[in-house]
């Protein structure tokens, strides 16, 4: 049986199931949005109101952690969907629909400081409250390690063909443990752990609103503040992301989440973040693509390996990476590295 035909039987089953818990058939359905997982999201229309539906193959996926950790969420005062219903053997969620501007739909240069103002307040947030109400996992070095091997297995050897020496594979492991050791030196909270414009919506009340946290863990301070300001699908200048994160350093003085004033500290443990988050990101865009079929995530492999370029350059602990990286990117047609803004 192929996987088409497998969603359409779920299909078929999505939408018997939500006559029963709507109690008429009086709707329609439609895509809500991609997802680079096996869930699927659709956009329920009524007479009177929108829902979104999630399906989630319970083979493949677990509904269980998004409907602790919305209750969660919504309990530390952050904007996430309500679960309306749920029926967690078949794998379908009913939820409250949070409306279809992304923020990546919506960021430019006039009004960037003014979402993430409110990004960056719903992190503290998160941040401050979430860890109270939930025994999250940790996000340890088997799991920072295993992230990063993504990026030289299916980015590098599968995706771009480079065979790696024993020097090479050295240098990474290297680097890896560096950047593991970085992660686990920071004060530990609630990372929702894919904090970015694609998970984020515009909403006019209680902006923004939060979705795909069914990964959530304890882990590093800077892993979300990464994910939402050198975001993979939108790039800003270097200068304009340090006063964001200087700017994150403070409150989170203010609200208790560091307790030690070093700014330069916290902006290595940005950059080191980034790179660990970087490495993780293009490996799994490549595998997106090698072993999912979903091409269109290579496009932000420039963006994504061009942050990495960028914070070796200003390292020395990462000059060897920067060596690897910059000729393996020109050979794999990758031009743009350097093009940031």
């Amino acid at each position: 049986m192929t996987e088409k035909t497998l969603n359409d039987l779920r299909y078929t089953q999505m939408q018997q199931w939500l006559v029963s818990v709507l109690g008429h058939s009086n709707f329609s359905l439609r895509p809500a949005s991609g997802d680079a997982s096996f869930r699927r999201y659709f956009r329920v229309q009524t007479d009177d109101r929108t829902y979104i539906v999630m399906d989630a193959p319970p083979e493949k996926e677990d509904c269980k952690p998004f409907v602790e950790l919305s209750a969660v969420f919504q309990k530390s005062g952050l904007h996430t969907p309500e679960v309306i219903n749920q029926d967690l053997a078949l794998g379908y969620l009913l939820l409250s629909d949070l409306g279809e501007e992304q923020y990546l739909q919506k960021l430019n240069d006039k009004n960037v400081d003014h979402l993430y103002g409110d990004a960056l307040s719903a992190l503290a947030t998160l941040q401050v409250c979430a860890a109270s109400h939930y025994d999250f996992p940790l996000y340890d070095d088997t799991l920072l390690m295993n992230e990063m091997n993504l990026f030289t297995d299916w980015l590098l050897t599968r995706q771009w063909g480079v065979q790696l020496e024993s020097k090479d594979k050295k240098m990474f492991n290297q680097v890896f443990s560096l950047l593991s050791s970085s992660a686990r030196l920071q004060p530990q909270v609630p990372v929702h752990r894919d904090y970015h414009s694609r998970n984020l919506m515009f909403t006019t009340d209680h902006n923004p609103g939060i979705l795909d946290f069914q990964d959530a863990v304890l882990g590093p301070v800077t892993y979300d503040l990464v994910s939402l300001l050198k975001d993979c699908y939108i790039s800003w200048p270097r200068k304009k992301i340090e006063e964001w994160v200087v700017g994150y350093h403070d409150l989170a003085l203010q609200s208790g989440i560091l307790s030690e004033s070093d700014e330069q500290v916290f902006l290595r443990w940005f950059d080191f973040m980034g790179v660990q988050r970087h490495l993780k990101a293009a490996g799994i865009f490549a595998r997106l693509n090698i072993r999912d079929n979903k091409p269109a995530y290579m496009q932000d492999v420039p963006r994504t390996v061009g942050y990495i370029i960028d914070v070796c350059k200003r390292y020395p602990e990462l000059h060897d990476l920067h060596q690897f990286l910059s000729p393996v990117c020109e050979a794999a047609g990758i031009s743009t590295i350097h093009d940031l803004k």
